[in-house]
């Protein structure tokens, strides 16, 4: 399709956000909404996350991530998005989203161009406050993934975003406390909770271009 051309990086730098309206689609039912300021009076971790986006075979992808199994993590061996938390040495988020993003995936920060901030997402389970972030890089990137936080890549069309559904497939899962989520079934890998929630976001960018 002509959007994903490679003038996408400017259509989507001026493309319309839906926020909260795109992600309770892919929310679980059990998910509570707060305000900002209700969010701030639980003392929430902040971090940032990044939507990688790269072209390979004439065609946009972006990475995600198959996490490392991890007890004292909330989202142990989920698939998510590179991020993490947002340390005192940086500057702002958007360095949050490009120093995890190379620690993680191995791409080097200086290739990593943000595009844009999409937007923020509370995740009540493990009390972070995500600033998302889409970003890409000219160079063909070779991803060396860090073994204690990633196990695996997972390389997502963005082609594949426009077939996102507005009734997704429901599924029960290990962490799902017994009730049937929303999730996204890529070739057979479950994709759910806040990064299912962040995608729905970018998939109402991409339609809406």
């Amino acid at each position: 399709m002509e959007i994903f051309g490679r003038d996408l990086l400017k259509k989507i730098q001026n493309a319309e956000l839906l926020g909260e309206n795109a992600h309770c689609i892919y929310s679980p039912p059990y998910r509570p909404i707060f305000s900002y300021d209700e969010i701030l009076t639980r003392n929430p971790k902040f971090a940032a996350v990044n939507i990688l986006l790269y072209l390979k075979d004439n065609e946009w992808y972006f990475p995600l991530m198959v996490r490392s199994t991890n007890e004292r993590d909330r989202h142990s061996g989920q698939i998510s998005l590179p991020g993490g938390k947002k340390e005192e040495f940086d500057e702002n988020f958007e360095q949050t989203a490009k120093r995890e993003t190379a620690e993680e995936m191995g791409i080097e920060e200086y290739y990593n161009r943000i595009i844009r901030e999409m937007s923020p997402i509370y995740i009540p389970p493990s009390n972070f406050y995500v600033r998302t972030f889409v970003s890409y890089t000219r160079k063909n990137p070779v991803f060396t993934l860090q073994k204690t936080e990633a196990v695996e890549l997972i390389e997502f069309p963005v082609t594949t975003l426009l077939s996102l559904s507005e009734t997704p497939e429901m599924m029960v899962l290990p962490s799902s406390r017994g009730v049937e989520v929303p999730v996204i079934n890529f070739n057979g890998y479950i994709i759910w909770g806040a990064t299912s929630m962040i995608l729905s976001e970018f998939s109402y960018l991409l339609k809406n271009l």
